[in-house]
C-alpha cells in the first residue's frame, strides 16, 4: 500500500477536523441550550451559552412530565427489538446462507425488495393490520413492525457466508445438529455482525417517531420521542429548554451503547460489503 505524504496527512486530518467539528456543533449548542431558561431563548435564541447554568429543565422533564415512563417504554421497545432481531436476523442469515431448501433464490431477493420499499408505503397496511389484531395503543402494536429488520438479515446473511463451510460440515460429521451448529458455532463466529445489528435495531427503534404517534393513544404507551413532543407543547407553548433537555436525554443511551459496541459496528459494516 502507497503511503501518503506527510502533506497529504495534515491535509486529510485537517478535513476530518473541519467536518467532526462542524457535525459536533449542533449536539454542542442542543446540550448548553437544555441549560437555558425559556426568556433567554425569546431574547436571545441564537446564544452559544446560557446566562447561568440551571438544571430547572432537567427537573421540570422527570418530575412534572411524566417522561420517566415515555424512557422505560423506549427501552421495553427497543429491548424487544434488539433481542428479536438479533435472533430472528442471525437465523433468517443462517438458513439463506447455509441451508438449502426449495424458494431459497426466490427469498433473499424479497429481502433486497423490502429494503427499497419506502417505509410509508407500508404505513397503512401495518396499521390496518394492527387494528384488525386489537393491538392499537399497546406496547406490542410499536414494537411488531421493528421485531426484524430486512437491513439486519441482509447483514448476517453476509456475515454467514463468512463462517467456513468445512468447519460446519467438519461438525455435522461429529454428530452436530442445526441448532447445535446455530448456537455453538454460528452466532460465536458472527460478533461483530451480531453488535452491528444490535446498534441498528436500537437506533431504529429508538428514534421511531411517526409510527408510535399513530398506534400509541394514551400517555401511558408513549415512548420518548412522542412524549418529548407532547411534554415540551404541553402548555400550548413550546418550551425550548424543556425539549432540549427532552433531546440530551433521549440521545445518551445512543452514545453510551456506541461508545461500547463501536469497534465491533465499524467492523462489522466494513465486513458486510466486502462479502
Amino acid at each position: 500500500m502507497k503511503t501518503l505524504s506527510p502533506t497529504r496527512q495534515a491535509l486529510n486530518y485537517t478535513a476530518l477536523i473541519v467536518v467532526t467539528v462542524f457535525m459536533l456543533l449542533p449536539f454542542v449548542w442542543v446540550f448548553f441550550g437544555s441549560f437555558k431558561t425559556q426568556s433567554e431563548f425569546l431574547g436571545n435564541p441564537g446564544a452559544w451559552f446560557p446566562e447561568s447554568f440551571q438544571i430547572d429543565n432537567y427537573i421540570q422533564l422527570f418530575a412534572d412530565r411524566e417522561f420517566g415512563t415515555y424512557m422505560m417504554n423506549s427501552f421495553v421497545v427497543s429491548g424487544v427489538a434488539i433481542v428479536g432481531n438479533v435472533l430472528f436476523s442471525a437465523m433468517a442469515g443462517y438458513a439463506l446462507a447455509k441451508l438449502r431448501f426449495r424458494g431459497k433464490n426466490f427469498v433473499f431477493p424479497l429481502v433486497i425488495i423490502s429494503m427499497i420499499v419506502p417505509y410509508v408505503a407500508l404505513f397503512v397496511p401495518q396499521f390496518v393490520v394492527v387494528v384488525q389484531m386489537g393491538l392499537v395503543n399497546s406496547l406490542v402494536a410499536i414494537i411488531l413492525p421493528v421485531l426484524i429488520l430486512p437491513l439486519c438479515v441482509f447483514i448476517m446473511r453476509q456475515f454467514a457466508h463468512g463462517v467456513p463451510f468445512e468447519l460446519m460440515e467438519a461438525a455435522r460429521l461429529d454428530g452436530a445438529g442445526e441448532g447445535r451448529l446455530f448456537f455453538r458455532i454460528f452466532l460465536p463466529l458472527t460478533g461483530p455482525g451480531l453488535a452491528t445489528v444490535a446498534i441498528l435495531s436500537f437506533l431504529t427503534s429508538w428514534n421511531n417517531f411517526l409510527w408510535p404517534l399513530v398506534v400509541a393513544q394514551s400517555q401511558d404507551t408513549y415512548t420518548a420521542p412522542v412524549g418529548l413532543s407532547v411534554a415540551s407543547q404541553a402548555s400550548n407553548t413550546i418550551s425550548f429548554g424543556l425539549l432540549l433537555a427532552g433531546a440530551v436525554v433521549v440521545l445518551l443511551p445512543i452514545l453510551i451503547l456506541f461508545l461500547f459496541l463501536q469497534k465491533y459496528f465499524i467492523q462489522g459494516v466494513a465486513t458486510a460489503g466486502l462479502k
